[in-house]
């Protein structure tokens, strides 16, 4: 899987670059967890930070477009992200908030 950057755009009031992709793939279009991966390796960011918010594959062709949003940090993403974002890139709370959810039940 080859990626490359099409654009990038910061955003410094949100803390994060706005990242227009082009992914080159052999087989079937991969999950968005393994796009959100490899484009956190090449821009050489933990995979928490990356939220992948659209791929586009073209009907026959082993080439997706994709947009996604690079934040500073995993915590300025779950600041900003709706809730249901954060769930389809695996963007879970924080190990503490979960913590004290449970002992609140």
């Amino acid at each position: 899987m080859d990626v490359d950057i099409i654009s990038e755009e910061e955003n410094p009031m949100l803390h994060r670059s706005d990242v227009t992709f082009e992914l080159v793939h052999e087989d079937a279009t991969p999950s968005r967890l393994q796009v959100r991966d490899s484009l956190a390796a090449k821009l050489n960011k933990d995979a928490a930070e990356v939220v992948i918010r659209q791929l586009d594959t073209k009907f026959g062709m082993r080439k997706t477009v994709g947009y996604a949003k690079v934040y500073d940090s995993a915590d300025h993403a779950r600041d900003v992200e709706q809730d249901h974002m954060l769930e389809r890139n695996k963007i879970g709370a924080d190990e503490g908030d979960a913590e004290a959810e449970a002992e609140e039940a």
